[in-house]
């Protein structure tokens, strides 16, 4: 059996501003029954997308530090899984010592790329959810807020629901509560900040990545 052996890509997306959408008027719901995506209340708030454009001009040298090192990695990978690829083809497709060697040569530039990128990301990433922090902190509020206001008995999970009149979603008056109640958020963490609002503490350490399978013979 033939086994082709591929690198792991490593891809980080840019951060990219979430186009902000006109929000309604929040309507009262007709049955009683709403539906809800939290998530896309967060992302759509005025606080959010603003935060978001700052970031672009705040962190873009490291966002250009990331993309150039990310080129580089993936480029680097590329260039060794062909090579590992032709030499496994020249052996008959069998697995030797030195194809051993060669693939295990390759997992380590894998793992050490990852590593290096996701050092580079992490200032970024934790102004990310230092934002995000600050709106979420105001979320439940904005719920109550909206579901008073929609007058909604149940609220569901939009993801989770089957089917639901337009009138049921009640995300845009979410939306609107929130930008009420959190206009605006800095984008710089203080000292030593942690997701979760954990002063000092040390960050998790990040899951090693799955590595690729070796080449085997027939």
């Amino acid at each position: 059996m033939k086994t082709i052996v591929k690198a792991a890509a490593l891809v980080l997306a840019p951060m990219t501003a979430i186009a902000l959408t006109a929000v309604p008027a929040a309507a009262q719901t007709k049955s009683g029954i709403a539906v809800v995506d939290l998530e896309e209340a967060v992302a759509k708030s005025s606080a959010f997308t603003t935060a978001m454009t700052q970031m672009q001009t705040t962190y873009k040298p490291q966002l250009d530090q990331i993309n150039s090192r990310r080129t580089a990695i993936e480029t680097d990978l590329k260039s060794k899984n062909d090579a590992l690829q032709a030499a496994y083809k020249a052996a008959g497709n069998k697995s030797t010592p030195a194809l051993e060697t060669q693939f295990q040569q390759l997992q380590q530039a894998q793992q050490s790329g990852q590593a290096e990128l996701q050092r580079l990301t992490q200032p970024v990433a934790l102004a990310r959810a230092y934002v995000e922090q600050q709106i979420v902190d105001k979320l439940d509020d904005a719920l109550k807020a909206a579901t008073a206001k929609t007058k909604a008995e149940v609220v569901l999970k939009k993801a989770a629901t089957e089917s639901f009149a337009s009138g049921a979603d009640i995300t845009p008056a979410v939306i609107t509560e929130l930008n009420a109640l959190v206009p605006s958020v800095g984008i710089t963490p203080p000292a030593g900040w942690q997701p979760g609002g954990r002063q000092g503490a040390a960050p998790a350490a990040a899951a090693p990545a799955t590595p690729a399978q070796a080449p085997k013979s027939r």
